[in-house]
């Protein structure tokens, strides 16, 4: 039996799928991510409180507004450094809107006590009532 070597004249599907440039792009992905989410926290450097508790498994989506102190008692809107009269103006625009954020106060470990509750001394004035506080797990 003689064999022949022509091409066939139909065409088959191929079918598989290459994952290789999948693979590439979740790599891709992954490292930009890896690179990216540390720099989406916070930049003051404070030194926490420490907490016993583990922290919650999971917050509901809400809106959260921080307010830093740091050791030397400066305190801080977000990442802009404001003083006392700016940060009462800040918190009665605040309690203007309807549904006020959460206000997330970090305080360093080694600040004197009086400084914190001045700032939730001004909060309170504003009559706003949504405040956490940021403590580190040990």
């Amino acid at each position: 039996m003689a064999r022949t070597f022509r091409r066939k004249e139909t065409l088959g599907a191929i079918s598989e799928i290459n994952v290789t440039p999948l693979i590439d792009l979740a790599f891709a992905l992954l490292i930009i991510f890896m690179i990216t989410t540390p720099l989406l926290e916070q930049t003051i450097p404070l030194n926490l409180p420490l907490d016993s508790q583990a922290p919650a498994s999971e917050r509901a989506a809400v809106e959260f507004q921080v307010i830093s102190i740091d050791r030397e008692g400066h305190i801080y809107w977000g990442e802009d450094k404001v003083s006392k009269i700016k940060l009462n103006d800040l918190l009665n625009s605040l309690r203007a809107q309807s549904n006020p954020p959460v206000l997330n106060i970090r305080a360093d470990r080694n600040l004197q006590y009086q400084k914190v509750i001045d700032v939730i001394d001004i909060i309170k004035q504003n009559q706003l009532s949504k405040i956490s506080l940021d403590t580190q797990v040990r």
